[in-house]
């Protein structure tokens, strides 16, 4: 019963996941175009998140962490939606 809660828990939360994700990448490849956000460029995306790639861009530590936070909860969530069910 309780793993029900979660998935729809883990719905709800992944529905800003476009926001936080276009934001960072948009960042982090340094572009406004909306097409960044369908293109499959996933190394120096990981980078950014993993690594501090602009050390000075202020813009982009805040977008990050808060990326890595948002991130965390997502996999705690589905974490223990695994555990659960």
């Amino acid at each position: 019963m309780i793993s029900k809660y979660i998935f729809i828990l883990l719905i709800i939360w992944g529905i800003p996941s476009t926001f936080f994700r276009s934001k960072f990448r948009k960042i982090v490849y340094q572009t406004d175009d909306w097409k960044i956000n369908i293109k499959p460029l996933f190394v120096k995306e990981l980078k950014g998140l993993f690594f501090n790639i602009f050390p000075q861009n202020n813009d982009y530590i805040k977008t990050r962490n808060q990326y890595r936070i948002y991130l965390s909860v997502y996999l705690l969530l589905f974490i223990f939606y695994i555990i659960t069910k």
